[in-house]
């Protein structure tokens, strides 16, 4: 089974054990671009997860044996042979997944890349100094914990797969990995990429299939020691009483309705380029500032301000150069998404910006959309949409400006812009979120702690954090004495 996509073959069975695998059923990949089929892809179950999960713990005791430098070796190459197919791995995403290929090509692989080599270079570096108490030496080590499913999502399948598979691989543990079932293309070109950089069989295992028929058994095979979902918090829960009988760890990246706080201070064009930033990959983005509060004494020629640039953004085919922003990933999302515009127009919220699907482009491209006088506590305030559609809402004072921030269930991300820096630290200190951006946005060193609040998550993935969560970290206490050679 292997299907030719802008020109690259990939092949789409699973990979289990170092080989090509089929399933009985398969499903059909649907590009979101044109909703045109894409390919056939192997659609795995219960048995293609026994047969992944036994691979990797097969090979877990002699990758978790080798030594950290041969392992951060093979991750190295790992990383070059993603550079060397940057431009391979972009084009094919963004017909699977509709993002754009310039976003692919310049930013999105490179980072790919990156995770792997982050974390190759981290692990050899990693170290716990030795404690004292009373004469004792206490040592803290960083032990391998086994397999590890990683189940990611479709907004940014390849490198949201690598910021959890490279620590994982990286601390010594084996991995299954579900890619998404709406953009699952770019997951089985890096099976191929793991083989030709040295990876032994059963090192990295990609089950592909629905989350109802291999999400399910996955997560809750009792050969999983570690479990990281990024996705909705609806399919947390599913998997957290899933993982809850064999006491899984979890990390979990879920949604956000994060804001875009813009004081009057503020640098007004900054702040007015932050706003329409977060249409960037059509709203499909979940540190996405969503819910812009803006002080009432500018609010009025903000909006001007931002409709005037929003009004420039050019949506259309992603592998244009020209695009700003493209489609939505299905149509069942496309739908919920209108779905979500549709109810606040008819709850009071009025549309001064787009509002409904593009008809010019048809198929499953939404105009970029700012909704205004939405009633307080509405559901498009307080649900997460994942689309481009922003709403905007004004503030009297500082405390408004934090009560109103917090107002709500997740806790992602928070954007701050301000020219006062006494406020700046003030504000980001009463404000309950994982990250939060002051005058600036999406800037994040991989060693830094990332997850969210509330229901954005569970746990932090990151540098030390990482290794805090793939590893079982052991503390071994030496007396003073005793010792007979």
């Amino acid at each position: 089974m292997r299907t030719t996509v802008e020109g690259v073959q990939v092949d789409t069975r699973h990979w289990i054990d170092g080989r090509r695998v089929e399933s009985v059923s398969t499903f059909t990949d649907v590009s979101p671009i044109d909703e045109q089929p894409l390919a056939e892809i192997a659609a795995g179950g219960t048995a293609e997860v026994d047969a992944a999960v036994t691979a990797a713990q097969e090979a877990f005791p002699r990758w978790a044996a080798l030594d950290v430098a041969e392992r951060s070796a093979i991750l190295r190459r790992v990383a070059d042979e993603i550079e060397a197919r940057v431009e391979d791995l972009a084009r094919v995403e963004t017909r699977d997944n509709g993002s754009l290929l310039r976003s692919h090509r310049r930013g999105v692989m490179p980072r790919s890349a990156m995770n792997f080599r982050f974390f190759a270079d981290y692990a050899e570096k990693l170290a716990h100094p030795d404690g004292e108490i009373r004469g004792h030496r206490e040592r803290v080590t960083y032990d391998p914990a086994g397999v590890t499913a990683i189940i990611t999502p479709w907004n940014a399948p390849l490198m949201l797969a690598t910021w959890r598979i490279g620590p994982a691989l990286a601390a010594g543990n084996t991995v299954v990995a579900k890619p998404p079932e709406w953009a699952p293309l770019t997951a089985s070109l890096l099976a191929d990429i793991t083989t030709e950089a040295g990876l032994p069989p059963g090192v990295f295992n990609v089950v592909q299939g629905t989350g109802a028929q291999a999400g399910a058994p996955l997560t809750a095979h009792p050969g999983i020691r570690r479990l990281s979902f990024t996705g909705s918090v609806p399919t947390a829960g599913v998997i957290a009483r899933a993982a809850a009988p064999n006491i899984v760890p979890l990390s979990f990246e879920l949604g956000g309705k994060s804001p875009l706080v813009v004081f009057a201070d503020a640098d007004f064009d900054l702040a007015v380029s932050l706003a329409v930033e977060q249409f960037d990959n059509s709203g499909q983005v979940c540190l996405g500032a969503f819910r812009i509060l803006v002080e009432d004494a500018i609010a009025d020629r903000f909006l001007e301000a931002v409709l005037e640039r929003a009004g420039t953004i050019v949506q259309g085919d992603p592998r244009d150069e020209a695009t700003d922003i493209s489609c939505l990933i299905s149509r069942p999302h496309f739908e919920k998404v209108d779905g979500f515009v549709q109810r606040a127009k008819q709850d009071g919220a009025r549309a001064v910006l787009g509002g409904s699907p593009n008809d010019e482009l048809g198929h499953l491209y939404y105009r970029p959309t700012i909704l205004v006088d939405a009633r307080p506590g509405s559901e498009i305030l307080t649900e997460e949409v994942f689309g481009p559609v922003l709403t905007v809402q004004t503030f009297a004072d500082e405390d408004q400006a934090v009560r109103m921030a917090n107002n709500t269930r997740f806790g992602l991300a928070t954007t701050l812009v301000t020219g006062d820096r006494d406020r700046a630290e003030r504000v980001s200190m009463r404000i309950s979120a994982g990250t939060i951006w002051v005058n600036c946005f999406f800037v994040r060193d991989l060693g830094a702690p990332f997850g969210g609040n509330g229901r954005s998550g569970i746990g932090r993935e990151g540098g030390t954090f990482s290794f805090d969560f793939y590893c079982d970290v052991k503390n071994t206490v030496f007396a003073p004495n005793g010792w007979t050679g």
